[in-house]
């Protein structure tokens, strides 16, 4: 679908990696430019994950989680460090990685490993994880890419784990933003694209209370 949007995949990654280098490593920078929706995009994506974690049949452990485009370490510190023993962080740039480390505090000590990867090429340890975490970096991967990536990911998970994308969709088709050297997708294309990985969406919702001027964000439980 995108392949007429990226004719260059070492570009399309270079430029990306060029750009993030420049952003500053705050969580104002991590958002765009819009800080101020943290609080909104961690409550809505507390009450998602919830539902499917604790004990019993079906349910998702709550040893290790993995934050896929973790940057400074948002989502770890607000998200899955409360929820979860341990946590595993994987970003693209070294500085956001290097910034986590303090912006976690004193709860840094439960993140066993700081990945500097771009998700393209990481490769998750087998059955380690029961809750992979992939927000706001899908545009990063071009589809073949992202449907390896999510191939990868399923064999990460332990027994009853869970693979969440939250990111922005597209009213319709594939946009590409050249700005930051990504594209965003429609719910249809993102549907395709996570059946080609051998996944089932489970539950998917739409976030509320969002700005009106931003794209919609939808989050897609997969197992």
């Amino acid at each position: 679908m995108e392949s007429c949007l990226i004719e260059d995949k070492k570009t399309f990654y270079s430029k990306a990696e060029l750009y993030w280098k420049e952003v500053p490593p705050t969580v104002d920078g991590m958002l765009g430019g819009y800080g101020s929706i943290s609080s909104i995009d961690i409550n809505g994506s507390k009450k998602f994950l919830q539902k499917f974690l604790g004990e019993g049949q079906g349910k998702t452990g709550t040893g290790c989680a993995l934050d896929c485009g973790a940057g400074i370490g948002r989502i770890t510190k607000r998200l899955l460090l409360p929820l979860f023993r341990t946590v595993d962080l994987v970003d693209v740039t070294q500085e956001f990685l290097d910034k986590a480390r303090s912006y976690l505090g004193e709860e840094a000590k439960r993140v066993e490993n700081y990945f500097c990867c771009g998700l393209q090429d990481f490769q998750p340890q087998p059955e380690r994880y029961d809750v992979i975490w992939i927000q706001w970096v899908i545009g990063h991967l071009t589809d073949d890419h992202l449907v390896e990536f999510l191939r990868r990911c399923r064999s990460g998970l332990r027994p009853n784990g869970l693979i969440v994308v939250k990111d922005n969709v597209a009213y319709e088709g594939v946009i590409p933003d050249n700005v930051d050297s990504s594209v965003c997708r429609d719910l249809n294309v993102l549907r395709r694209l996570v059946g080609r990985a051998g996944l089932n969406i489970i539950c998917e919702e739409q976030q509320q209370n969002f700005p009106e001027e931003i794209y919609q964000v939808h989050t897609l439980a997969l197992r």
